[in-house]
């Protein structure tokens, strides 16, 4: 049984994919080059004396990122609902048998 992609299979595979690889990998890369801080909340730098001098912020917010990759899984999700629930082309012809007569 082969089954081939059709428009739909191919545009949720890129659809997913990027948005995926975009929130993880792209905007990583960016969080890496833009430098300290790494983590999700802003780092607050403070003076001998305990004052807020200065507040770092990440680079992008952690909420895009990881906003970015739930919408990639959510499209895999619902691709993957409709794979489920689509017929197979072929198969009713595969399941009808003739029952040999007397």
């Amino acid at each position: 049984m082969t089954q081939t992609l059709n428009t739909i299979d191919k545009a949720a595979m890129a659809v997913s994919g990027f948005l995926m690889v975009l929130g993880i990998a792209v905007l990583g890369i960016v969080e890496i080059l833009a430098g300290e801080p790494y983590g999700a909340a802003a780092v607050e730098q403070t003076n001998e004396a305990g004052e807020v001098v200065n507040t770092i912020y990440p680079a992008v917010d952690p909420t895009i990122r990881t906003g970015l990759v739930i919408l990639g899984l959510v499209i895999l999700l619902l691709w993957g609902i409709y794979k489920v629930t689509s017929p197979i082309p072929g198969e009713e012809q595969a399941r009808t048998t003739e029952v040999p007569s007397d």
